[in-house]
């Protein structure tokens, strides 16, 4: 099938790319002409481990190509995805919606032949009815469908859990536009994923539900993280209790510094304000927004705490930047909130990521960026792992404690044990045991 991704972003781009590479034809259109510039020379905008690679096939093999002339991407497609930014809004949190707007008006314009225009773009409750009304308002002749098709792409997992899903979801008013839908997941019929078929407001409903509830499941543990500290007791082993409870279930069930990432805190905001809009409060969600924005701070405090109450003039050693591995997203990240506690605090920073410094030098400024991560250690006065990247799971504790000016060790992702820090001779801190 003939397929069109307006906007070559984190969802745009892996989308597009997986659709290729299931054997459509598919052209990718964004607005920024050295973005395009810079996918035609193989040069990915973002860390995603596997996508170069994917991309480089899909393009040579004639199936994946790239523009900025929305009227020629759209020309003959079967489908259209809008999916494009929706960030917060400035000033009042709801998702600014201006670009899936214009994006649909353009489409509106260009369209010929029956044509499928899904929202893949994260949107509030109503948002289809709204981009059906602006295509009709743009070519009051046009033969279109709109359907809503979310996103449930993990940063650092987006090719496989596109090729694996664990559902389908497709949000349709029209019979006809959900056949074409179905043509163009059927190359995943092998993989028996389950395609569940609902009304569109439902379908624009359930992306926020999911997100909503994974940020409340991993506050909760945050919270029982902080009982335990206080009980005597282990998160891990709580956590591992709880999840092997089927209704439970283990995932998103790891003690840590708060969530962030480019949904979580965007999707629950986005949530409360259509909740609010709606008259229907979502207090459970107005907890976990709350509790998680504290807690980010918090886990800065930890650190000073760690260190003895008072770090002006000291350094501290940072070691993960981005809001989790393999990514290169530094969208709310708790090191943001973290480093900023402890600048405040009178500490020098020193830090170091795999793949999130260039992005991080634009949000965080006065910190010492290094090459890697026992350069960021070399004379610190304490270590403080904030992300949990493969790569600082097997520190040479002697070469550690060797380069540290005292055995300070504060793990905010619990990957290292108590036990084997104390017998390498580290004052280890670790959340909720």
């Amino acid at each position: 099938m003939r397929i069109t991704m307006i906007g070559s972003g984190y969802v745009g781009l892996v989308s597009g790319t997986c659709f290729a590479d299931f054997g459509h034809d598919v052209v990718c259109v964004d607005k920024d002409q050295g973005k395009i510039e810079r996918l035609l020379a193989g040069k990915m905008p973002i860390y995603e481990p596997g996508l170069e690679d994917l991309v480089a096939r899909n393009v040579q093999a004639g199936r994946l190509r790239f523009t900025t002339d929305l009227k020629e991407g759209v020309k003959d497609a079967d489908a259209v995805f809008i999916a494009v930014g929706t960030p917060s809004r400035r000033g009042d949190g709801h998702a600014d919606l201006s670009y899936v707007y214009a994006a649909a008006k353009e489409i509106g314009e260009a369209i010929s032949g029956y044509t499928v225009i899904v929202t893949k773009s994260t949107v509030p409750v109503g948002t289809g009815d709204e981009v059906e009304r602006i295509i009709g308002a743009a070519a009051p002749d046009a033969d279109f469908g709109v359907v809503s098709n979310p996103e449930f792409l993990r940063e650092g997992a987006a090719i496989d859990d596109f090729k694996r899903p664990d559902r389908i979801v497709i949000g349709s008013e029209d019979e006809r536009a959900t056949d074409v839908m179905r043509q163009v997941y059927r190359p995943l019929y092998l993989n028996a994923a389950p395609i569940l078929v609902t009304r569109r407001r439902t379908a624009e409903l359930i992306k926020y539900a999911g997100n909503a509830f994974l940020a409340t499941k991993i506050t909760f543990i945050n919270e029982i993280a902080d009982l335990c500290e206080k009980v005597g007791a282990d998160v891990k082993d709580v956590s591992r209790g709880i999840g092997l409870d089927n209704r439970i279930g283990s995932k998103f069930l790891h003690a840590g510094p708060g969530y962030g990432g480019s949904c979580f805190p965007k999707d629950t905001l986005a949530l409360l304000k259509t909740s609010q809009d709606y008259d229907a409060p979502q207090r459970i969600v107005e907890a976990v927004v709350a509790v998680n924005d504290n807690r980010k701070r918090a886990m800065g405090r930890k650190i000073v705490h760690a260190m003895g109450d008072d770090v002006r003039g000291k350094t501290v050693a940072v070691l993960g930047l981005t809001f989790k591995p393999n990514t290169d997203d530094m969208r709310d990240s708790p090191a943001i909130a973290v480093i900023q506690t402890l600048q405040d605090a009178g500490a020098t920073v020193k830090a170091y990521d795999p793949e999130g410094m260039e992005q991080a030098e634009k949000l965080l400024g006065d910190v010492i960026y290094c090459k890697g991560p026992y350069e960021a250690i070399e004379g610190a006065d304490a270590l403080a792992i904030v992300t949990e990247w493969d790569q600082f799971r097997a520190l040479d504790f002697d070469r550690v404690k060797s380069l540290l000016k005292a055995p300070v060790l504060i793990d905010l992702r619990n990957i290292y044990t108590p036990d084997e820090l104390a017998a390498a001779g580290f004052q280890y801190t670790s959340i909720g045991r």
